[in-house]
């Protein structure tokens, strides 16, 4: 049953890229950024909503009320490819930073070109850290908010890895708050596995955690174990107990 409902999934996921693509893209470039997101992010919500309806997820998303009004970096465990979709639609407009590799994928990376990513090239990881902390200063100043994963790839369910400090350097630099994200989504939507699985998907957004007057490194400890604590909570796969367990960044 599994294998016949991702089967439909995908044949949903990828018609939605292809119409999307056709419909979308053309107009979007003469859009206002804000107006750009509303637009391609149809797309996320379709992805989203299709997912549940096929596969048989139940959604319980907890925390949005902490979201704060201004621009902010979200920081969130990277398990899989449905929260990259999902924090897309949390706070828009927002700034993902991703490898750049993605945007040569035709019509999703020519989406994502529009939307002002911070594209890295992880084989010159001394430039892509000046990067991340020079175009995520730049794109907070304009009012955008700043989703990194600080794990810095996919990590699966059940398997820790140490959480690189770029984000919570770019937050105290500008003195905006870091959001903490946590969820197990790896656990329906497994990431080297295109079958699906039904269940529960929790997602916690946490309280903005403040920089002001603070080091990277401490707003950066708060925040790893804010996420391991809500992953030990929500988790079917129990979580590694100790750090020797982490894989290395």
């Amino acid at each position: 049953m599994n294998t016949l409902r991702s089967l439909l999934f995908y044949l949903g996921y990828f018609l939605a890229m292809v119409v999307c693509g056709v419909l979308f893209l053309p107009p979007a470039p003469f859009l206002p950024l804000r107006s750009r997101y509303r637009l391609l992010n149809l797309y996320n919500h379709f992805i989203i909503a299709w997912f549940r309806w096929v596969v048989g997820v139940r959604y319980d998303i907890r925390g949005r009320e902490h979201l704060p009004e201004g621009p902010c970096v979200i920081l969130a465990n990277h398990q899989c490819e449905w929260e990259t979709v999902y924090l897309q639609l949390l706070k828009p407009p927002v700034c993902t930073v991703l490898k750049k590799e993605l945007l040569n994928i035709p019509l999703f990376g020519w989406g994502l070109r529009l939307l002002h990513p911070i594209a890295l090239d992880r084989s010159r990881p001394a430039r892509a850290m000046k990067q991340v902390l020079t175009q995520g200063k730049r794109r907070l100043e304009e009012g955008l908010s700043v989703l990194i994963f600080p794990e810095g790839t996919r990590v699966a369910p059940g398997s820790r890895r140490r959480y690189n400090k770029s984000g919570a350097v770019i937050a105290c630099r500008t003195g905006v708050p870091v959001v903490p994200v946590a969820h197990n989504a790896g656990e329906r939507w497994p990431g080297r596995h295109w079958v699906k699985n039904p269940g529960r998907l929790s997602l916690v957004v946490g309280e903005p955690i403040p920089t002001a007057g603070r080091t990277p490194e401490e707003v950066l400890a708060e925040t790893e174990a804010w996420i391991e604590a809500r992953l030990a909570e929500i988790s079917e796969v129990p979580r590694p107990v100790h750090d020797e367990a982490r894989q290395p960044a």
